[in-house]
């Protein structure tokens, strides 16, 4: 548990605007989440972020505050997004406060796996210094 508090201390306090993004991001995704948790992709959402949160806790209390964090990120998100994407092109029709916030996740989601996905390849090459 302190490592998860010493993680989310650090996330917040990164320099604007990553932690304007944070914010933003993580909104987004708990929000929705909340207001759509009787659908399917609402609670995927929530046990997204919260999958996310271990895995990159587990991270921090092993390696700091490193651009492995991301992986959390790739390993929930991505398949998240990829559901998301689905369920917009499928040609079901949803409400359209749904149908936004589906949209919304999935766009905000998927440039957060873009900067997540260049750390990870950053640190695969060697950069394993503390970010912060």
């Amino acid at each position: 548990m302190k490592a998860m508090i010493e993680l989310m201390r650090k996330i917040f306090t990164m320099p604007f605007p990553w932690n304007l993004w944070v914010i933003i991001l993580s909104m987004i995704n708990f929000i929705g989440g909340v207001m759509f948790i009787s659908t399917f992709e609402g609670k995927f959402s929530l046990f997204s972020m919260m999958g996310a949160m271990i895995v990159m806790t587990i991270i921090y209390a092993r390696y700091g505050f490193v651009r492995l964090l991301g992986l959390g990120h790739i390993l929930f998100w991505l398949p998240f997004v990829a559901f998301c994407i689905r369920q917009l092109t499928n040609g079901t029709t949803l409400s359209a406060s749904f149908r936004v916030w589906l949209l919304t996740v999935t766009i905000i989601n998927s440039a957060s796996l873009v900067l997540d996905i260049i750390d990870l390849f950053r640190f695969l090459k060697g950069e394993k210094t503390e970010i912060v």
